[in-house]
């Protein structure tokens, strides 16, 4: 499972796009709900779906396996493990954004509230 920063968010994106031609990238951020409301990024060139990692070994199939997928959490140990599982169940174009929300905002949008 491949790790990419907020700062690399932007070439990942580029790329996803590039290798799966009409399919719109995803950040799947596992965060719980209170999390989202405190804090989320704004989706612009990808789909933001809401999947608490609680809820993932019950819903990942809602996924499309070939669509490309960042996973999101607050700090990207979460996420990490979401990744993980997503592999191991055949989803192919899975990266998870180290640092999660919390780089997020330092790296990419200092207008996205840390806690």
């Amino acid at each position: 499972m491949q790790s990419i920063s907020p700062s690399q968010f932007d070439t990942w994106l580029a790329d996803a796009v590039q290798q799966s031609p009409g399919v719109t990238p995803a950040v799947l951020d596992v965060r719980e709900p209170w999390e989202q409301q405190t804090a989320s990024v704004k989706a612009a060139g990808f789909d933001l779906i809401a999947m608490p990692m609680r809820s993932v070994p019950a819903r990942y199939l809602e996924l499309d396996r070939s669509r490309p997928v960042a996973c999101l959490c607050h700090h990207g140990a979460r996420s990490a493990q979401v990744a993980q599982f997503l592999v191991q169940n055949g989803f192919s174009a899975v990266v998870n954004i180290h640092g999660g929300i919390n780089a997020w905002s330092q790296q990419r949008d200092p207008g996205v509230p840390t806690y």
